[in-house]
């Protein structure tokens, strides 16, 4: 998050006046370290390579140290270059969050937030968020980034966003704050009828191909280690990673496959020809959650959590329970607002 420009130090040539340091030369600098490359740090920072090679130029000049190795590909920050980043670090951190204070409790005055979303929130909730902050923050630019959990992680890590909603990977980094939004179960979904009522659910399973999520991305991989643990072993000829290419293949009968409720929501089109139970073996389950650099944005993680959880509780986890109300309390906002459950939870897993 920005709250205006860090160029206006440099005429218009892009050089600093000599010995300068500025804050927007330290910017391009950490962009150059982190990306390897002038031309990809260039292109993070919205400006051009030759204008990124001045910045690093004239930051070298000031400080009569070179900083970059140019002549490496990638290119690496040199021994003087690593203890300057460190510094660099805490500099940016400082900046940020000396912007976020003036924004307090003006958030009006914001001009730039880079917000990543994983992808099984884009259709509803993400259009639903971005309409109401930008009611509040009325001068605002946004920046969205929707893409896998691990993705969104390596953008916040590298400053390319300021706030990701993103499935946990473990423990937050000590230099990342976490708000808990939604917490969801991992359910099967196989081709109608395919599973007898009051049968052997797994036996039924193992005779049709397993549909795989990728495990390119972090979902799947939970989802293997988790039939790893289980030492199962089912023959399957598909790994996608797209939910509707997945639900389109079970509901044609070509196998079942293990997703949670969000996924079964984006496809719910397919939802005549499937029938969604829960897992025959022990239950597995993920997290999601709102991630921002602590002591950074001020409380504006936190409030974004807060509107968050009510979106997903309205438009996600109400829907889900109408449909699936077996789920119960596996399916349930974290934080604040209380889980929703549904009375009906006798109603057959089957439905969705």
């Amino acid at each position: 998050m920005r709250g205006g420009s860090e160029k206006g130090g440099a005429d218009h040539g892009g050089r600093d006046a000599a010995g300068r340091i500025t804050l927007w030369g330290i910017e391009v600098f950490a962009a150059v370290a982190e990306e390897g490359s002038l031309t990809a740090a260039a292109r993070r920072l919205g400006t051009s390579p030759s204008g990124v090679s001045q910045q690093l130029a004239s930051l070298e000049a000031a400080i009569g140290q070179p900083l970059i190795d140019r002549a490496r590909r990638p290119v690496a920050v040199t021994p003087a270059g690593a203890a300057f980043r460190r510094r660099a670090q805490r500099i940016l951190n400082e900046a940020a969050q000396a912007r976020a204070e003036l924004a307090v409790p003006g958030l009006a005055h914001l001009t730039d937030l880079r917000l990543g979303m994983i992808e099984d929130l884009e259709a509803e909730v993400t259009p639903r968020l971005l309409a109401g902050i930008a009611d509040e923050l009325t001068h605002c630019q946004f920046l969205l980034e929707t893409g896998a959990s691990h993705r969104l992680f390596d953008l916040l890590e590298s400053r390319a966003l300021d706030v990701i909603v993103a499935a946990e990977l473990g423990a937050p980094a000590d230099w990342m704050e976490m708000h808990p939004l939604i917490e969801e179960p991992f359910v099967v979904a196989a081709p109608k009828g395919s599973v007898p009522d009051g049968g052997d659910a797994l036996a039924a399973l193992k005779a049709l191909p397993l549909i795989l999520y990728t495990q390119r991305h972090l979902m799947g991989r939970q989802i293997g280690a988790h039939l790893a643990r289980q030492n199962l072993t089912l023959a399957h000829r598909f790994e996608l990673d797209s939910y509707t290419a997945i639900m389109a293949l079970v509901a044609a009968g070509a196998g079942w496959t293990i997703l949670t409720p969000l996924g079964l929501m984006r496809t719910r089109r397919f939802a005549p020809d499937v029938d969604v139970l829960p897992l025959p073996f022990p239950p597995l389950s993920r997290r999601i959650s709102l991630h921002a650099r602590a002591e950074v944005l001020q409380d504006m993680p936190e409030r974004l959590a807060a509107r968050l959880r009510g979106l997903l509780g309205d438009l996600i986890v109400a829907p889900a329970l109408s449909r699936m109300p077996w789920l119960g309390e596996e399916l349930r906002i974290l934080g604040d607002q209380p889980a929703m459950t549904s009375p009906a939870a006798t109603t057959s897993a089957r439905e969705i």
